[in-house]
């Protein structure tokens, strides 16, 4: 016995050390790109620039925040990722409340289609075709509709609203509840778990969301904030943000860096903050009552 918990003792110190050092690993091309963000334009094109800024200097984000095309994307990033993640937890938590209920008629026929879906997803020019005939073309409501209930995402929901306890649905309905008001004032309220990891997939997919931008959209005023940080990194196009900022203060490689550490951020301020109710719900949605 002893050296059974003595070799579980090595066992955890292994995976400790293991996890700690892919964690640092994968950080470190982070805090390299954040230093390049904060370093001169002469240090990062000699290669200077490791894990610390070299000639520190604010310019390549001044250069980058000055630019309103940056604000118009980032306005247009926010409202997608707000609205749509809104639009998503509703409408996936209503579907999912429905086939949960054991009682639905061509319940086992329904969830085989989102298996289905989930499995084999929808072709490109079949996507494209339904949404160029819906009217949705070069507007923002198709970087929203098409994604509006992910699969993956409702097969969690439907476990997790299969986990509550029926005897507190029963007790609603023989109060007098119908069944929008069951889900509205007992489901809801106690999925927020649920709710709050899916909503993480939800906006960080909106978030970090390009491709269908690129597919959907042909006014650049409508671009989210990826396609602009695709044109900079892609395409070259940060000789058009550099303007008042002179060119021994920064580079095109320092303006990428800085775009991509302003598009990182937000999430990474989030998470912390939702933290708890994101690990809480990835748990709950794995096992039933």
């Amino acid at each position: 016995m002893p050296r059974t918990g003595t070799s579980r003792q090595w066992f955890t110190m292994f995976n400790f050390t293991f996890l700690t050092f892919a964690g640092l690993m994968m950080l470190l091309p982070f805090v390299n790109i954040l230093a390049g963000s904060f370093s001169g334009g002469t240090a990062i094109v000699q290669g200077r620039v490791t894990l610390l800024p070299v000639d520190f200097t604010f310019a390549n984000y001044s250069s980058v925040l000055s630019n309103a095309a940056i604000w118009k994307s980032i306005g247009v990033t926010v409202y997608i990722t707000v609205f749509g993640t809104l639009l998503n937890l509703f409408f996936t938590s209503l579907m999912a409340y429905g086939l949960a209920r054991k009682g639905l008629k061509g319940r086992s026929f329904f969830i085989l289609l989102v298996l289905f879906a989930m499995i084999f997803p929808a072709p490109l020019i079949p996507s494209y075709l339904v949404v160029k005939y819906l009217g949705m073309l070069n507007t923002l409501w198709a970087l929203i509709v098409p994604g509006l209930i992910g699969a993956f995402n409702l097969i969690i929901m439907i476990s997790f609203f299969q986990a509550i306890p029926e005897g507190l649905t029963e007790a609603a309905k023989i109060d007098g509840c119908s069944e929008y008001r069951t889900y509205w004032s007992i489901v809801l309220p106690l999925s927020m778990p649920s709710l709050t990891t899916i909503g993480l997939f939800y906006a960080v997919g909106h978030w970090n969301g390009y491709f269908s931008a690129l597919m959907y959209l042909r006014d650049p005023a409508l671009y989210p904030m990826q396609v602009k940080l695709r044109q900079l990194i892609v395409e070259s196009d940060a000789a058009n943000v550099m303007q008042s900022v002179q060119m021994s203060m920064q580079s095109v490689e320092g303006i990428k860096m800085a775009t991509i550490i302003v598009a990182a951020v937000p999430v990474l301020l989030i998470y912390p903050f939702i933290q708890k109710h994101f690990i809480k719900g990835a748990m709950l949605g794995s096992v039933k009552g």
